[in-house]
């Protein structure tokens, strides 16, 4: 049965707001709660490049994140830039940071690198397969602990970028981000009503211009 069965999607409806914009780029900071690509059916439509679209109509896809992960999402204006882009992304020389709320105390740092794959009798979750799985690696530091309430702050950063990687490789470890309503056991134990994953941290070469960008957007937890 497909993870989204029971699921109604109610976006948040605030503006978007933009972090930096170009005359090739455009990054804003997507809401938790708001998918990033239009959705297949009809009421799924509502998404940060929907909207995005309305105001630059040959805006393309650069990167996405899940719909309950905020933080920096980039979208290209025009064809050329999405080209550019892409090659960008493909050749990792994109730096990318996350910041996320953990269950428990996890130790100072670390490297998690082991393989994943579509759980596809449960999608759209993602899970572990040493066998099939494909390459996906993730650090982590330890920002702080809350001992009072066992949850770590942590920043991640993505070697690779397979779908919901954060979230299974944190999870695997006995770590899962608190609210995460797939991989985290006891999600609604949290005290938002969100999952505590945040793109926080983005820098780059903007590849028309060769200007360096570098964008920093605290988490809002």
């Amino acid at each position: 049965m497909s993870a989204d069965v029971a699921f109604v999607y109610c976006p948040p409806q605030e503006p978007l707001h933009t972090i930096y914009e170009d005359d090739d780029l455009l990054v804003i900071n997507k809401p938790a709660g708001l998918l990033s690509v239009m959705g297949r059916l009809p009421e799924h439509q509502d998404s940060a490049y929907l909207r995005i679209l309305q105001q630059y109509p040959q805006a393309k896809v650069t990167h996405r994140l899940d719909m309950a992960t905020s933080g920096l999402l980039m979208f290209a204006k025009h064809r050329d830039a999405e080209v550019a882009v892409s090659k960008m992304f493909q050749a990792r020389q994109v730096t990318k940071h996350y910041v996320a709320l953990l269950q428990g105390e996890i130790t100072a740092e670390g490297c998690v690198e082991v393989p994943l794959i579509t759980d596809w009798p449960n999608r759209p979750k993602q899970k572990v397969d040493f066998d099939i799985g494909k390459a996906a690696k993730t650090l982590y530091q330890r920002l702080d602990y809350d001992f009072e309430l066992d949850i770590s702050r942590v920043k991640l950063t993505p070697i690779t970028g397979r779908s919901h990687q954060l979230r299974v490789h944190m999870a695997h470890i006995g770590h899962p981000i608190m609210g995460d309503n797939l991989y985290h056991p006891k999600p609604r134990q949290f005290s938002l009503p969100r999952m505590a994953l945040h793109a926080a941290y983005l820098a780059f070469t903007q590849p028309l211009t060769q200007h360096e960008i570098e964008l920093d957007l605290p988490a809002p937890f």
